[in-house]
């Protein structure tokens, strides 16, 4: 099945093109497979296309002008896709429009200067969780969470995934026996997920109007 993440490079206009990686959510590990060496990961350290190619789409290269790039069936493989999914976005526009959180694991931020921000995603869908609620959104119907990093490992990643789970399988039944609706469910979820997360991780919970911007909890 993979462990699918999205993955948004900054362009020189501060927009972002914007990546799909099937594995790159495993672990997180992701944000250290990514330098300005081997941009878009894998084993070549010293992958002069895959640069030249990132330097021309944070130029504003569109998507459908990067065939030519990848024509070469030599070309070592890569962890993230080289062509992007789309170009020209902000960090809002991916947040709210691109980001699948029943699918997308993860989401990776590299700036110009290659500094990586790793985000886990949590969807606050309670279709699984709930015996009446049929279907909920899978896109802007979440949050974002950083991570401590403790020697090149991701410290307590498993646990608030966990712990996370556990409190949508409590909150589903509280829908399920009239004591929340599904508006005040999503509310008592994010208030737990700012009280569990640290002073040293970020927590982004999109409110539709800017993401990125606006919606982080106190953390930074």
């Amino acid at each position: 099945m993979g462990h699918r993440a999205l993955v948004a490079y900054e362009r020189t206009d501060g927009q972002y093109t914007l990546h799909y990686s099937h594995w790159g959510a495993a672990n997180l590990k992701l944000k250290h497979r990514i330098s300005a060496e081997s941009p878009f990961g894998g084993k070549d350290t010293d992958s002069k296309w895959a640069k030249q190619l990132l330097a021309e789409l944070a130029d504003g290269l569109e998507a459908d002008a990067v065939d030519g790039y990848l024509a070469d069936e030599g070309r070592p493989s890569t962890v993230i896709e080289p062509k992007p999914r789309a170009t020209g976005l902000s960090l809002d526009e991916i947040v709210a429009d691109h980001l699948d959180y029943l699918h997308h694991e993860a989401f990776y931020v590299v700036s110009t200067t290659f500094e990586i921000a790793a985000y886990r995603t949590l969807w606050f869908g309670l279709q699984y969780d709930s015996e009446t609620i049929e279907q909920d959104e899978t896109v802007g119907n979440d949050a974002l969470a950083t991570v401590r990093w403790y020697d090149g490992e991701p410290v307590g990643d498993g646990h608030l995934q966990g712990q996370f789970q556990a409190l949508k399988d409590v909150v589903g039944d509280m829908i399920d026996k009239d004591v929340f609706t599904p508006s005040t469910a999503r509310q008592y979820l994010k208030r737990k997920l700012a009280e569990w997360v640290s002073d040293r991780q970020e927590l982004l919970i999109p409110t539709g109007e800017s993401p990125f911007e606006s919606a982080s909890v106190g953390h930074s």
